[in-house]
């Protein structure tokens, strides 16, 4: 049934586009309840169950008559000065529990920094390959997305040059996304703190998504500008939550740190948005960032064994090259060579990357996110988050699909 022209869509809306890992994953779950043997390496989950003292945590605060009602919208005190403590543990520097908004997901965080921080017309510098979602916040704030892409040629890592031969008298404000989805980049300390003092220079907001943070190898670590550079501290906006590192995506919880007005501002929007955050996955969250890492090291070390085999079969695929991640849970490899081929059976071609996941599909049963999404087409991305047999069943798929010939 068609729209009469008087009931368009607002402009806001229709600029948007849609998840690209969510439509991927959303085909995949399709073609699999259909009866489709589908492997999906599209949404970046962890197939980890939430560690057990987490869900006894819920499953306490279920049964408490307090968890039954509203919350501060900001969050639970409880949980904000926990959040507090956790950042001076990991990130190195205090913040006060008023400076932090708790929020449905880490993406609301997202949102909610850019509809404070921007006016119509205010650029955003967002170094590419990026997060889906990033350019999309940034358009339905009114701001224009500013991409700066790195290639693997550069270990997908910006230069300070390249950042600033994007600037103009309209930015606003960079984002940093280290250890980054979707190519597991990790910038190093002389980069983040580089950035940080470019940011100070020229009166930028930094918006820092430390949502990896925990996840890192080969020795890399996770570079905190608030504490390298702590004079950005008052123009720096930190978006967390606990979705990825205690495999938590679904409770829902992530929050910003940002200074007191800042914080203020998200709170008030906030109160008009959703109010507080679900009170019992509140609880979850302050049982996780007050606990231990000891459950997380164990989930990361799963992942360093994925992330290995990964890399290795994907590099041994002709036509694709993957530089091999230091962090996050993803590979993004270069198919640029398997495009205008023939492929598999049906000797099918792709002129983009785009085309080639809808094949990669639609053949092999193999569900991968194209890098068009991310602003760096000629690329796919892989999350490693799934378990080790459906990783080597989805690689041994892609390899035959690709070197099968009529």
């Amino acid at each position: 049934m068609s729209m009469a022209a008087w009931q368009n869509l607002s402009d806001r809306i229709n600029i948007v586009s849609p998840s690209a890992t969510l439509a991927v994953d959303s085909k995949a779950k399709a073609m699999k309840a259909s009866g489709v043997d589908v492997i999906g390496f599209g949404a970046g989950e962890p197939n980890f169950p939430t560690p057990q003292a987490i869900v006894d945590a819920a499953a306490e605060a279920c049964r408490d008559p307090r968890n039954h009602r509203y919350t501060p919208t900001a969050g639970l005190p409880e949980l904000r000065e926990a959040i507090a403590a956790k950042t001076l543990r990991d990130s190195g520097y205090e913040v006060d529990p008023s400076q932090i908004v708790v929020s449905n997901g880490g993406k609301q965080a997202v949102y909610e920094s850019f509809q404070i921080l921007l006016d119509p017309g205010d650029e955003v510098i967002i170094p590419a390959p990026f997060w889906t979602s990033y350019p999309e916040v940034v358009k339905l704030a009114g701001g224009k997305p500013v991409e700066v892409l790195s290639g693997h040629d550069q270990q997908f890592i910006p230069t300070i040059e390249q950042l600033e031969h994007a600037r103009t008298p309209r930015t606003k404000a960079i984002i940093l996304n280290s250890p980054s989805n979707p190519t597991g980049a990790v910038w190093d300390e002389e980069l983040v703190r580089a950035v940080g003092q470019w940011a100070l220079d020229h009166h930028l907001w930094v918006i820092s998504d430390e949502i990896y943070e925990h996840l890192t190898y080969d020795g890399a670590h996770t570079s905190y500008v608030g504490a390298l550079v702590p004079e950005v501290r008052g123009q720096l906006l930190v978006l967390n939550g606990v979705a990825k590192t205690y495999a938590m995506t679904g409770w829902r919880v992530g929050w910003l740190i940002a200074p007191p007005e800042v914080a203020k501002a998200a709170g008030k929007l906030q109160g008009h948005m959703t109010s507080n955050v679900s009170n019992v996955s509140q609880r979850a969250a302050l049982c996780a960032v007050s606990g231990g890492l000891e459950e997380v090291s164990h989930m990361r070390a799963a992942f360093d064994i994925r992330r290995k085999a990964i890399s290795s079969a994907l590099n041994a695929i002709p036509g694709v090259s993957c530089t091999v991640p230091q962090g996050a849970f993803y590979a993004f490899p270069n198919v640029e060579a398997l495009l205008n081929t023939p492929l598999g059976p049906n000797a099918s071609r792709a002129a983009s990357s785009s085309e080639l996941a809808a094949l990669l599909l639609e053949e092999a049963h193999v569900a991968a996110v194209p890098g068009e999404a991310f602003g760096a087409p000629g690329y796919l991305r892989f999350s490693y988050a799934l378990s080790d047999e459906d990783l080597i069943e989805g690689m041994r798929r892609m390899q035959g699909w690709v070197t099968t010939r009529i």
